[in-house]
């Protein structure tokens, strides 16, 4: 499997867990686009036997735009890249300070509905904030994580060939201006929000451990070889 990832990736140990189907890549600060081709391509070579990954990193400045997104939700040009990409929903902004956790998960194997894989991302965040004392909700018809009227955790997944790629964004402790250029996933004066502004010192890192611990809790495990 490491032959169809770009050495960024391939190099990232993928550090098992309790479950023998699932590794874990720590990427550190990487560019958008090479990561989401890397996404791709493993998800194209995978087989019934590959063990899920989940990848933990932070990208550069970015905006992405989903498959079906908008391009008016850019407000203005900030100089910050637009790509358009496959996954669903509106418009987010990556940055430094963000958690990015994707998910690149056999549906089927776990057992999984998209709707219930979004869901668990979902409470994943919900559970990690309450852990740092922040309580977070989710909104009926609005994917994603919010505190009071504020989001902050996205989410976007794309599912292909009965797999899962990318996954969800959480803001920890970044420059959150960019999200002013922005109707952050399609919500006119959607306000957003992180860890750092509720009071909590914590870095991406640590975050991601923490995230990682309920992401792995709440997944089901894997039923093997399908």
């Amino acid at each position: 499997m490491t032959g169809v990832l770009p050495d960024f990736v391939a190099a990232a140990p993928a550090a098992a867990g309790a479950d023998a189907l699932l590794r874990v890549r720590r990427l550190g600060r990487v560019a958008y686009e090479p990561t989401w081709q890397a996404m791709r391509d493993f998800t194209d070579a995978r087989g019934d036997d590959t063990p899920d990954e989940i990848w933990l990193l932070e990208h550069p400045p970015v905006f992405t735009l989903g498959q079906a997104g908008r391009p008016e939700h850019l407000l203005r040009d900030t100089g910050i890249a637009l790509v358009r990409i496959d996954r669903g929903g509106q418009i987010t902004y990556h940055g430094p300070g963000q958690l990015v956790a994707y998910l690149l998960v056999d549906l089927a194997r776990r057992r999984l509905k998209v709707r219930e894989l979004v869901a668990l991302m979902e409470q994943a965040v919900i559970d990690c904030l309450a852990e740092l004392g922040i309580a977070a909700v989710r909104r009926e018809g609005a994917p994603g994580v919010y505190v009071g009227d504020a989001k902050i955790g996205a989410l976007g997944l794309r599912v292909r060939h009965g797999c899962s790629y990318h996954g969800l964004a959480l803001n920890v402790a970044m420059d959150l201006e960019p999200f002013t250029a922005i109707n952050p996933c399609g919500y006119e004066g959607l306000a957003t929000t992180q860890i750092a502004d509720l009071g909590v010192a914590i870095g991406v890192e640590e975050a991601g451990e923490r995230l990682l611990a309920h992401l792995e809790r709440l997944l089901p495990r894997s039923s093997g070889a399908h």
